[in-house]
């Protein structure tokens, strides 16, 4: 029985995660975005801002403000960035697909012909009489 690690990937898939894992900036980026979309960070953020305005900062929190929309334009690229990563990958896949689809269709066609062509062939003999042949 093979474990999950084993099985096999798509090979866009798989040039993909390679191309990631020799990037240091890629991975920076994916770790980034993985952690900001977890409840992990939603519940850090929560206790943070609670803690934020009831010792930090009086009403109406102008420190805050600042902090929180700074961060809000670095997740917004950090986003982004994810959308087109992901677009790149699905263009990837997209490519790979249709060229395996593409010889699929030309095998298909050639067994399609071969098929053809033994098929008139069994029928004409089927169709000859003993004296003809």
């Amino acid at each position: 029985m093979s474990s999950p690690d084993a099985r096999r990937h798509h090979p866009v898939v798989a040039a993909h995660r390679a191309g990631r894992a020799g990037n240091i900036q890629l991975r920076i980026a994916d770790a980034i975005t993985k952690f900001a979309g977890s409840m992990t960070f939603v519940y850090l953020h929560a206790v943070g801002f609670a803690l934020w305005m009831l010792f930090v900062e009086t009403n109406p929190w102008p420190t805050l403000t600042l902090v929180v929309s700074l961060e809000a334009i670095f997740l917004s690229t950090f986003v982004m960035i994810g959308q087109n990563r992901q677009a790149e990958f699905q263009q990837a896949k997209a490519d790979h697909d249709f060229v395996e689809q593409e010889l699929e269709l030309k095998t298909n066609t050639e067994l399609t012909r071969a098929i053809h062509t033994m098929t008139a062939e069994l029928h004409r003999r089927l169709l000859t009489t003993p004296e003809e042949q």
